[in-house]
């Protein structure tokens, strides 16, 4: 398309007519953007077309609902008179937001450290991918920020770049610097999941999709290892820590009036007309499942930082806090160790665990082995500590030495990322991918309230 067209088009926004021509000029080169797209990346064709492009006049940008790819016509002609290639490169950047589901957490995050941190990550994929008509003047500035960043973070996901800017907050210059690099669209319209017509399912579907084609279609190419990272990022399953504590729960007898087989009526009747003679009496006992008796073990190698391990730990305790999760009386061990057991805390109430949030101290930072552990709570079964001890769950980086022999309980191995290099955990142990700012949330919650 003609640059000369779209300035001729840009001076004429008065009449009627105007408006009409900016608009289909605008519609045009919206078009040519997505037909550029899809013939250099195939591996986009389901996303793109799940993606409709909408004209909404007067929002003065680009911006995407996770169904809707609007655009302000009269912005898109400036951008094209500007830089040919920037729209190109928000369309592109709107695209990969909605793969990467970016959209469908914001509710739950810091809305302005999740924004930039979408934003960097979507931009490295682009900038790898290497889509000539997505290029800018102002890339190698962007490449040489990235290029620190993937220093001190290491794969650049939103997830990871999230926490990162969590744990290291940016000063307001360096914020709008960036910001300045990688925003290419306004976030306005990302909502919570439950309020888009488009499922976060449906996303996850079209991703499954393009983390198959990219084998396909890239054989042999170079310039999609951050696209790969992501939609592992993306399309890893995640877990929910409370339904993970009540696979340990065990059945067994509580004390309780049991309201389903319970008639009042028949009781009080006997009690008013026989004096303190019920006609029926209260059946006292039911069978619930509870956690009664397991294990807590925590890696304090040096690769496990110290607070992400509170965290876990206060998440644990605001679960088992509910009075539903426990017997009157309990036994849980928390065992603390890195290549060798350093301190074992046995708790036994409900004070216990509270005690040991607020006085207890991380032990170790050595190198990890798993075995210690197992040979510890062997060595407790054998001095009779447990009755009948149903699973221990261990918090952990994964890099360690694992035990070869099956324990006769339920064992989980928990991660806070999903990591290929980490060695498999054993057939007989389930491993879960926990989410960190999940249980940093409640560990704040629970120090809060």
């Amino acid at each position: 398309m003609s640059a000369d067209k779209v300035s001729s088009a840009s001076r004429e926004m008065g009449t009627e007519a105007s408006q009409a021509k900016i608009s289909a000029l605008a519609s045009q080169i919206m078009g040519l953007t997505h037909d550029d797209i899809l013939m250099h990346l195939r591996f986009f064709d389901r996303a793109l077309a799940q993606l409709e492009v909408k004209e909404r006049k007067g929002i003065g940008c680009l911006a995407t609902d996770g169904q809707l790819c609007y655009y302000d016509p009269v912005y898109v002609l400036k951008c094209y008179q500007e830089e040919p290639r920037l729209v190109t490169r928000a369309y592109l950047h709107m695209l990969l937001h909605c793969i990467f589901f970016h959209g469908f957490r914001y509710d739950k995050l810091d809305g302005e450290k999740w924004d930039l941190a979408a934003d960097i990550a979507v931009e490295k994929v682009i900038l790898e991918l290497g889509l000539s008509g997505a290029s800018l003047e102002a890339d190698v500035e962007a490449e040489r920020k990235l290029g620190g960043l993937g220093e001190d973070i290491g794969a650049l996901t939103a997830e990871r770049i999230y926490r990162y800017f969590r744990l290291n907050p940016l000063s307001a210059a360096e914020e709008q610097k960036l910001r300045r690099l990688f925003a290419r669209d306004v976030h306005s319209l990302w909502k919570p999941a439950e309020q888009l017509e488009i499922t976060q399912e449906q996303w996850k579907k079209i991703s499954e999709r393009i983390k198959a084609d990219l084998k396909s279609f890239t054989k042999n190419k170079s310039g999609t290892e951050a696209l790969e990272k992501n939609l592992e990022e993306t399309t890893r399953d995640r877990y929910d820590y409370s339904e993970i504590l009540r696979k340990f729960a065990v059945a067994g007898e509580d004390i309780t009036v049991n309201e389903d087989e319970f008639d009042y009526i028949y009781y009080t009747y006997g009690l008013e007309h026989y004096g303190n003679l019920p006609l029926i009496e209260p059946l006292e006992y039911r069978e619930i499942n509870k956690v009664r008796e397991f294990v807590i073990a925590i890696d304090t190698s040096a690769s496990c930082r110290g607070t992400v391990v509170r965290a876990f730990l206060r998440k644990t305790y605001s679960i088992l806090k509910d009075s539903e999760n426990f017997f009157h009386k309990v036994n849980v061990h928390i065992i603390q160790c890195d290549n060798e057991v350093r301190s074992d805390t046995k708790i036994t109430s409900d004070e216990d665990f509270e005690k040991f949030m607020q006085y207890g101290k991380l032990t170790g930072f050595g190198a990890t082995d798993f075995r210690p552990v197992f040979a510890y709570v062997e060595s407790l079964r054998e001095q009779k500590e447990f009755e009948d001890l149903k699973g221990l769950i261990y918090f952990t980086d994964g890099y360690g030495i694992y035990p070869e022999r099956m324990p006769d309980y339920k064992v989980i191995f928990a991660f806070l990322d999903e990591d290929e290099n980490r060695s498999p955990v054993p057939p007989w142990s389930m491993k879960v991918v926990l989410e960190e700012d999940g249980l940093e949330e409640a560990g704040n919650e629970y120090q809060t309230g």
